[in-house]
């Protein structure tokens, strides 16, 4: 697989496809490995874009930095905009779950030159967060295993006793039965095994606690956005869509009632039919 240099850090890639690009941002414990992007959205998305998708820095072949400056989230939208440029484009529509979806909010803040379309996928605007994180005990709370994340070596340690038993059950228990095969966690626990691997995937929590990013509180966010959110969601709630959805000029929310931060697992069909149809820019269908 090709990669480009980030300053310093080389970003593994993938790049499939001709015409506009949609760029594919992964989360936590994922990466271009054993990931939906591969197996699922290019296949569902190339024959119409460019897709373009990337291991995070930390994560699967891509560079795991040992600085934790390194993983402040400025750095990540850095990366974001060397892949657009590696993938021959100047701009590109950018799809994101979790902490993918953080940091194409970055890129929304910083650089909305470089956007056509924002799709985000149970992540919340990083300010929006903070507040909520810290104002609200139900955030708060649901926030809790981050800061056990903050440990260095000791979650390390305890993440990876029996071959990773741990992050396996906590997938499971945030999420539908069935939304992950045991060759699904096979092929996870082959990435999270990469020397470095998990040090570098919690190290985005601990950059974000720890080294805050430098992007705007409340900006205005003037890109058409759509937010898609699985409101079984066990580490966010849903109040975090509602509030990043104001910050947006022309955003829409679809709400899944029935799935959890996975949802794209758990919703395939209908995640796809709706990225498909706004990335196109067609009509989105009527809420009810």
């Amino acid at each position: 697989m090709p990669a480009f240099d980030s300053d310093g850090v080389s970003i593994n890639y993938v790049a499939e496809g001709s015409g506009p690009a949609i760029v594919l941002v992964h989360g936590f414990a994922s990466s271009l490995q054993g990931n939906w992007v591969i197996t699922n959205w290019v296949e569902t998305l190339q024959p119409l874009r460019r897709v373009v998708a990337l291991d995070c820095r930390g994560h699967g072949r891509s560079d795991k930095p040992h600085d934790l400056e390194a993983y402040r989230l400025n750095h990540m939208v850095g990366d974001l905009m060397g892949l657009i440029q590696a993938a021959g484009r100047e701009k590109a529509s950018v799809v994101g779950h979790d902490w993918g979806g953080v940091v194409a909010w970055g890129l929304a803040a910083l650089h909305p030159e470089r956007l056509e379309r924002l799709a985000i996928l149970n992540a919340p605007y990083p300010g929006v967060f903070m507040r909520e994180a810290f104002r609200h005990p139900d955030q708060f709370l649901r926030s809790a295993y981050s800061y056990f994340f903050q440990i260095p070596r000791l979650a390390e340690a305890v993440l990876r006793n029996n071959d990773w038993a741990l992050v396996v059950r906590g997938m499971q228990a945030t999420s539908r039965p069935g939304a992950f095969t045991q060759a699904d966690f096979e092929q996870y626990r082959q990435a999270w095994w990469r020397k470095d691997a998990m040090t570098g995937m919690l190290n985005w929590y601990r950059a974000f606690i720890q080294r805050p990013p430098r992007i705007p509180a409340r900006p205005r966010i003037d890109v058409p956005t759509l937010i898609l959110w699985g409101a079984k969601d066990q580490a966010l709630n849903r109040n975090l869509a509602n509030a990043s959805l104001e910050l947006c000029t022309q955003g829409r929310l679809v709400f899944f009632e029935e799935a959890t931060h996975w949802l794209q697992h758990e919703e395939t069909e209908r995640v796809n039919n709706l990225l498909l149809r706004f990335l196109a820019g067609d009509p989105l269908p009527a809420l009810g």
